[in-house]
């Protein structure tokens, strides 16, 4: 098995980003055509992380997200379920003082309530078995009055656009994770997990269902992207 499929099962997916792990952070940023930065830095500002603050980061990956994060002088913890991935983020985010890496399933949280002041995830809430469970835990872990960001692949609102997005992933992206990926049947998954992701509304009704309030979202890209975020109320 070198990919995952839409049954998402939670040791597929795991192995599939171990594969995939060193590579990672270059093929997304070759097939973001480089708009991987911005994406990164437009959930950064969402987040809006400061000094003394604890920060989540789910799905993080190898922490590239996550170390943007800990140059605020917020306490980040990086969880992700994949050996690999958070081998490579230890490695490579081995001079960040505030970043911690931790192994954990996004629907099985390891950490007490109202843990933390913002809860965020980029990329990785599609690759959830249980994608309602797992913002349920995000509700459970941040702090009344917290916050949640949510930076997810979409639908472009415009036909046009949706059509050009289309065409890139059938025509474009394939000789580009050729070239770019150690594993590219792995990125056959990536397309088949963005066209059967929910619309931004539907995501949103998720979050207030999780028990957020103040939600909203933000499309990123032309809506390719878009970043939702919620507020936990205080009691």
């Amino acid at each position: 098995m070198t990919r995952a499929d839409l049954g998402k099962d939670p040791r597929e997916v795991s192995a599939m980003f171990d594969r995939v792990a060193a590579a990672y952070d270059r093929t997304n940023n070759v097939l973001s055509v480089g708009n991987a930065p911005l994406w990164r830095v437009a959930t950064t500002r969402a987040v809006d992380p400061k000094p003394g603050e604890r920060i989540l980061d789910v799905a993080a990956g190898t922490g590239t997200s996550s170390a943007s994060l800990a140059k605020s002088g917020a306490s980040v913890v990086a969880a992700d379920f994949s050996p690999g991935m958070i081998e490579v983020g230890r490695r490579r985010q081995a001079h960040v003082p505030n970043l911690v890496f931790v192994e954990a399933d996004a629907t099985k949280l390891p950490f007490d309530d109202d843990s933390f002041d913002a809860v965020t995830i980029s990329f990785g809430l599609r690759n959830v078995n249980e994608p309602k469970q797992a913002i349920a835990e995000f509700f459970r872990v941040t702090k009344p009055g917290g916050r949640l960001v949510i930076c997810e692949f979409s639908t472009p609102p415009t036909p046009f656009v949706r059509f050009g997005y289309g065409a890139y992933q059938r025509y474009v992206m394939p000789p580009l994770v050729k070239l770019s990926s150690s594993n590219d049947t792995a990125y056959e998954y990536l397309n088949e997990s963005i066209n059967a992701w929910p619309k931004q509304p539907e995501l949103a009704a998720w979050i207030r269902e999780a028990g957020y309030t103040d939600v909203a979202w933000r499309n990123l890209t032309m809506g390719v992207v878009a970043l939702h975020r919620g507020r936990k109320p205080v009691a």
